[in-house]
């Protein structure tokens, strides 16, 4: 069935129609009513929605123009007028030829006798087009219509007749394209059924009165106060099943939470609103939830698929002739190819959108058009044309009074004017535009006016006031992500990636500012940013809750700016309700108190400008400075840790990888944290990464000198306070693709770093639980899959894979003190789940993947084909799990990431209950793997800690001694040892790291 473009906004159709009065307007089409008057839902740059749901004024009557046909119930083919209380049935058929109305569109007329205070019902059907029903007396005069049916797109309508006479029924398609079969019904029915319908009337009429209030604040950009009148309209249209009008109110919610940042919550009433357009096959809200879905699928970054959504709505709004809806999909679908970087498809996209904007006379949209071609051309560094659109887009936006799109204009003029290096107008434009979003309570664009201020006080050589904005936003940022947790993992990569790049500004600042504590904090939440990138719903604690901390001083500047931010929303509101008046009703003293206004918003901007030179700020700068420095002797702010690594004898060490440089801050026992700055670029850094990666994975290679110069960069600026605090492990949290190599195989020239120290990876240490473990006589669940002739072929999460069995893990774990022992077949989830809990060490000797992406690539393979994945883990129960050894497992298969997938490797099972995990970073030889594992356990059975055992085992296997003889313990024993001096590479011993609590 086709379904017109009056239901390009929620048309809140009267689904039963109860009246005895005689409406106005005989002349008019009643169909205009149903035409919604939509605003452009303008996005990208980041954009907020203006209300599509127009309310409806009261149908009117219409008459057939003269000399149209009409034809009476009598002699129309398939009357019936007998049977149980039905006055009238018809079988009929609009085709051409058949009388129109004035607007083209085809009609059968019916006729019947009726009483005065008869209660009747008029129905019609049709699968081929969009019915309509007008109910007439015999001179013309409209007594009754409607389009739209309880939970369908039949037409209805129930009615007591007023007088005694002969009534008109004209069973109508909506526009001039509906033709095809019909059925219709004229029946009587009982007192009981037309209260029903009464009650269903007064319902609809509360809910649409509820509707119209709703879209009013909404329109005025009062998202919170328009949802509470929308969410009661929704359960009102449940309740009298109004299916139609259920699904555009969930579309409208969808909006409010879209704009107020609560991503998850908007895409679950977007879906819900789907379904219902799917069940009742409503072309045009399916066409409009899906570039509503498209849109905040831009803004997560998933462009692919939000360019499917987007081409979706353009499809469906051609086929229905909605224009605002076809330009609303190409300026949408610019936006997605905007981010992929294909300008010249993105300004032809959007010159369309203009061109149809134009053609309607849509002035919002070409406004908010413009306003987004000029942000192309920013991206094209043609910065004079760009500030020209950007004003085009403000003039109109306040001309409308479209106060979201004034701050968007404004914000993204603050871009182009800060590129051409005019730092006070960029200043100004974006205090104006954060005014305005914080007024309108736009979480999204506040965090991205703010984080714009910090970067422009950083390039202003305004260090302490960058920080400040950029922990502003962070903080913003924060709370917006805390909304949208529950979202597909895919859903949430690049508005994470832009959260992880503050933080990194934000890191790098507090360094060069010498303030290590914080940024060791900042460094701490961007790991906890980057878990929660890949894995989602990361877990706050107290350490990480509360986000980034304010000192003093910086409270003091916020508040001050927050009273002048303060000053300019209270202005602004009165100046756009006197603005919104038009010019020839405005009073005198209106007029005054405009002028007066204007004057105080310059003011209260020149307060702005004026802001960073204030005097008072420059005190508070001041003071933040010493502020600042005390801060990062106060030792009593690391009294927990302090005393974790002194009993551990330990460090914690952060390297920070910059564009420019490497920044290193360690933590060690009695003293502040300490930083130290490698001069080295990213991608100098990460190519050498690549040679050591590449050279680990050869056992035949030269791997001296990238060892050697890793070591350089990461170890030796530390050497000297590492030997002051005298400690022997190191807490070792990387970053980006750090992550792919281990520290223990760094080398100074003379020795591997695992002959100098324990090296325990952590995620964070936020997340870690560093108090001493369980080292009692260890209970083993051992499984492998070593039958080489079992092979298994495994699709996961759409990749297909084939393995067969380890040759050598059958004798791995055969060697190995279990206590239980499954292998091949008999290694399946379903027997290991119940009992894991019940062991202290699990050991999988089996492939495993770790896959740079999303969790649900990452898996386990048992020995039955099962394959758990990454994010399968987090649902097990692994209390009392000491360690989870995985021994034949690789990361970063199919390419280097930012090293996520091994942050979300420890994390997973840390959430799951066990203390630890040992994996390999590559596969590696049977042999290698049996003779450290053989190390590895005796030490463990010795009662070494983790780490510790695992540094002994390696200098087993680095040595070629079955027994070393500077071990205090009487040495390790472990079988044909002597005889493999050949596994000194690190390809064999170097592969197993510890993540977690290995202490």
């Amino acid at each position: 069935m086709r379904h017109s473009a009056r239901w390009l906004g929620l048309v809140v159709a009267t689904i039963v129609i109860v009246s005895t009065t005689q409406l106005p307007g005989a002349s008019q089409d009643p169909r205009d009513a149903h035409r919604p008057d939509t605003q452009r839902l303008h996005r990208k740059p980041q954009s907020e929605k203006s209300s599509l749901a127009p309310t409806l004024s009261a149908p009117v009557g219409l008459t057939p123009s003269i000399g149209q046909r009409q034809t009476s119930a009598l002699n129309h083919t398939g009357l019936k007028t007998s049977g149980s209380g039905v006055i009238l049935q018809a079988d009929g058929i609009l085709e051409a030829g058949d009388a129109t109305l004035s607007d083209g569109s085809l009609y059968d007329l019916y006729t019947f006798e009726g009483q005065a205070g008869q209660l009747i019902q008029i129905r019609l059907e049709s699968d081929d087009f969009d019915p309509y029903l007008i109910l007439q007396n015999a001179r013309g005069q409209q007594i009754s219509v409607n389009d739209d049916s309880i939970g369908e797109l039949n037409s209805t309508i129930t009615v007591e007749l007023p007088q005694d006479g002969t009534y008109q029924v004209i069973a109508n398609a909506y526009d001039r394209s509906g033709q095809g079969v019909y059925r219709l019904q004229v029946q009587e029915i009982d007192n009981a059924s037309y209260q029903r319908a009464l009650e269903i009337e007064r319902r609809k009429i509360e809910a649409d009165r509820l509707f119209a209030l709703g879209n009013q604040h909404y329109g005025e950009d009062q998202f919170q106060t328009a949802l509470p009148f929308w969410e009661q309209a929704l359960d009102l249209y449940q309740i009298i099943g109004d299916r139609a009008a259920e699904g555009w109110t969930l579309n409208s919610i969808g909006l409010v939470y879209e704009n107020l940042s609560q991503y998850e919550i908007a895409i679950q009433r977007y879906q819900q609103s789907m379904a219902i357009a799917r069940e009742i096959d409503h072309s045009i809200l399916q066409g409009m939830v899906s570039g509503n879905l498209g849109d905040i699928y831009n803004v997560l970054g998933q462009y692919e698929d939000a360019i499917t959504l987007h081409e979706q709505h353009l499809a469906l709004a051609l086929e229905s002739g909605n224009r605002v809806g076809e330009a609303d999909a190409l300026n949408s679908l610019g936006i997605s190819y905007y981010y992929l970087g294909q300008y010249e498809l993105v300004i032809d996209l959007f010159e369309q959108s203009i061109e149809i904007f134009r053609a309607i006379e849509n002035s919002a949209g070409v406004a908010g058009v413009s306003g987004d071609l000029g942000f192309v051309y920013y991206a094209l560094g043609q910065y004079p044309q760009a500030i020209e659109l950007h004003q085009q887009h403000l003039a109109i936006a306040q001309t409308l009074g479209d106060r979201p799109g004034e701050a968007r204009a404004l914000n993204n003029l603050g871009l182009a004017y800060s590129a051409l290096g005019n730092f006070e107008q960029a200043t100004n434009l974006y205090q104006q535009s954060l005014a305005i979003f914080r007024d309108l309570g736009l979480r999204q664009r506040e965090g991205t006016a703010l984080n714009r201020l910090g970067r422009l006080f950083h390039r202003q050589n305004q260090p302490e006031l960058a920080i400040i904005f950029l922990k502003a936003s962070v903080e913003v940022r924060e709370s917006i992500r805390g909304g949208i947790s529950g979202l597909d993992t895919d859903l949430q990569q690049s508005f994470t990636d832009t959260i992880a790049d503050d933080y990194r500004l934000l890191a790098d600042l507090l360094l060069q500012q010498d303030r290590i504590i914080e940024a060791q904090r900042v460094l701490d939440l961007l790991k906890v940013q980057e878990l929660d990138d890949y894995l989602q719903d990361v877990q706050r604690n107290v350490q990480t809750e509360g986000g980034v901390a304010y000192l003093r001083p910086e409270e003091s500047i916020l508040m001050s700016y927050s009273s002048l931010q303060q000053s300019a929303i209270e202005a602004g509101q009165d100046l756009a309700e006197l603005k919104a008046i038009p010019q020839s009703d405005r009073t005198e003293a209106q007029n005054q108190r405009i002028a007066q206004l204007t004057v105080l918003l310059d003011e209260i901007n020149g307060d702005f400008r004026d802001f960073a030179r204030s005097p008072e700020i420059r005190e508070l700068i001041t003071q933040l400075s010493y502020e600042a420095q005390d801060a990062s002797l106060r030792l009593n702010q690391l009294d927990g840790l302090r005393d974790e690594l002194q009993q551990l004898n330990a460090a914690i060490f952060y390297p920070l990888v910059l564009e420019d440089r490497l920044e290193l801050v360690i933590t060690i026992p009695d003293a502040p944290p300490l930083r130290r700055t490698v001069t080295i670029g990213r991608e100098d850094l990460n190519r050498t990464i690549l040679d050591f990666r590449e050279a680990l994975t050869n056992p035949g290679s030269a791997i001296e000198a990238p060892a050697q110069q890793l070591y350089r960069w990461l170890i030796e600026p530390l050497e000297a306070d590492l030997a002051a605090a005298g400690v022997d492990t190191i807490i070792y949290s990387p970053d980006g693709q750090l992550r792919y190599i281990p520290l223990a195989a760094l080398y100074d020239g003379e020795k591997w770093l695992t002959q100098r120290y324990q090296i325990n990876n952590i995620t964070a240490e936020s997340l870690t639980n560093l108090t001493a473990t369980n080292r009692s006589q260890p209970r083993i669940l051992a499984a492998a899959y070593a039958d080489t002739n079992l092979v298994h072929t495994p699709e996961v999460n759409g990749t297909s894979y084939t393995f067969r069995g380890l040759p050598g893990a059958g004798d791995e774990v055969a060697n190995l003190p279990t206590t239980q022992t499954f292998l091949d077949e008999a290694f399946s989830l379903n027997a290991l789940r119940p009992i894991m809990d019940e062991y202290t060490i699990l050991h999988f000797a089996t492939h495993a993947a770790f896959v740079p992406g999303i969790p649900e690539d990452s898996f386990i393979l048992f020995g039955n084909g099962d394959t758990p994945t990454l994010r399968d883990i987090e649902n097990w129960s692994l209390n009392g799990v000491e360690l989870v050894v995985l021994s034949a497992c690789e990361t970063g298969v199919g390419g280097l990431g930012n090293g996520e997938e091994v942050l979300g490797l420890g994390y997973q099972f840390q959430v799951s209950g066990a203390r630890a995990v040992m994996a390999s970073l590559w596969q590696v030889s049977d042999r290698g793997t049996q003779i450290l594992m053989d190390a590895f356990y005796d030490a463990l059975g010795r009662g070494l800690p983790k780490t510790e055992a695992l540094q002994w085992a390696q200098a087993v296997m680095i040595s070629g001694d079955a027994i070393l003889p500077d071990d205090p313990r009487g040495g390790i024993a472990v079988s044909q040892a002597s005889s493999s001096s050949f596994l000194s590479h690190p390809y064999y011993w170097a592969p197993f790291i510890i993540i977690g609590n290995g202490l």
